[in-house]
């Protein structure tokens, strides 16, 4: 019998639940993909959660397997050899001070055990670093781990689109439950469904408060620019120095700095210039040769985060055949793909490792009290 799904919104985790989804060829898949803001798209994302000093066990798994799954999705996409698109480089991690990062290598190595895909760990002098990348002039020694990657959200979900016969760029302006599923409403047009995935990031209380829930989801601006290196920065590991930024080498010679993480600036996708100069100003410590290197261009998303920075994904109460996912902040490309691979496995009756996740949307999402 054919199931008639349909998901509200095109970044990582929407396009990855299509993409799975429209394998089973008795499911008819409709996506909607309006694009506004979409923090995927505007975002190369760095693959390595095993240092992260987040405590939340819950989380690190997630991010853990979230990162072992991209060579599952890379396969399934056949699109491993992109480079462009996904490259384990590995990363380079810095720390205020020695026992810092002695305490972060004590931490990869405690960690190698239940996660191979860490790599290999090393200490690398800031002459180690500098010879091996001329462009880079750190004063600090460094974490080293192969297993690091980065990869290109915007590419990744074209990708993932390719293999998809229906993609609507319109905005759903409300959905209704019906008997039989939900009935959805653009400004021109109406659908029906059995299924309803709302993978709509920071956009989701503007479908779910019409029909009496509250949301805990807010917006947090993220920006981040690109200055030309050309190709002294091929194939370079991914760097996270201590501060505010993160360094992406990309193939094609670009460097990508950023990302700002500013939770008081709403859905304003303008680029802020200033806070832009400062991102290029803190990375021209590490690179001088950026003092005499323009911005070329800039990235502005809109990530969705919860009041404890966690992520939520599965079903509401009291809202039948409709799932969720929000909340993932800066990890989303990370546990992105995991998370919509999960909600295809439980609509397809699949088991998954994640069942305690599956009724986290109610921490999240409650019935306003009337």
């Amino acid at each position: 019998m054919t199931k008639n799904i349909i998901i509200i919104g095109g970044g990582i985790v929407g396009a990855t639940t299509a993409f799975y989804l429209a394998q089973n060829k008795e499911n008819n898949v409709l996506l909607f993909d309006e694009g506004t803001g979409r923090a995927t798209s505007a975002a190369v994302g760095i693959i390595s959660p095993w240092l992260s000093q987040r405590r939340n066990k819950d989380w690190y798994f997630l991010a853990k397997e979230g990162a072992a799954f991209y060579e599952t999705l890379l396969n399934d996409l056949d699109i491993s050899n992109q480079t462009e698109l996904y490259e384990k480089t590995g990363t380079l991690l810095y720390k205020k001070t020695p026992t810092l990062l002695d305490k972060l290598e004590k931490l990869a190595y405690k960690r190698l055990k239940q996660a191979p895909t860490i790599g290999k760990i090393s200490r690398k002098s800031s002459n180690d670093v500098h010879r091996a990348l001329p462009f880079f002039h750190p004063i600090d020694e460094a974490l080293f781990i192969t297993g690091g990657a980065r990869v290109d959200g915007a590419k990744l979900i074209q990708a993932q689109k390719k293999s998809l016969a229906n993609v609507i760029e319109e905005k759903v302006t409300t959905i209704a439950p019906t008997n039989s599923g939900w009935t959805l409403a653009t400004d021109t047009q109406q659908f029906h469904c059995d299924e309803l995935i709302l993978a709509c990031g920071a956009w989701l209380p503007e479908l779910l408060t019409p029909l009496g829930y509250d949301v805990d989801i807010r917006p947090q601006k993220g920006q981040l620019i690109e200055c030309q290196l050309e190709d002294r920065v091929k194939h370079a590991p991914v760097i996270m120095p201590v501060g505010e930024i993160d360094l992406m080498p990309l193939n094609d010679g670009r460097l990508l700095i950023g990302a700002t993480h500013e939770n008081d600036q709403g859905y304003d996708l303008t680029p802020d210039w200033n806070k832009l100069a400062l991102l290029k100003q803190e990375a021209t410590e590490l690179i001088p040769e950026l003092a005499e290197t323009k911005i070329m261009h800039y990235r502005v998303g809109t990530r969705a985060y919860t009041s404890d920075f966690l992520p939520f994904f599965g079903e509401v109460d009291g809202l039948k055949n409709i799932w969720v996912a929000s909340g993932l902040g800066s990890s989303g490309l990370t546990t992105g793909p995991i998370i919509g691979k999960t909600l295809a496995d439980w609509i397809s009756g699949i088991d998954t490792p994640f069942d305690s996740y599956r009724k986290t949307p109610n921490q999240y999402i409650t019935k306003t009290n009337d």
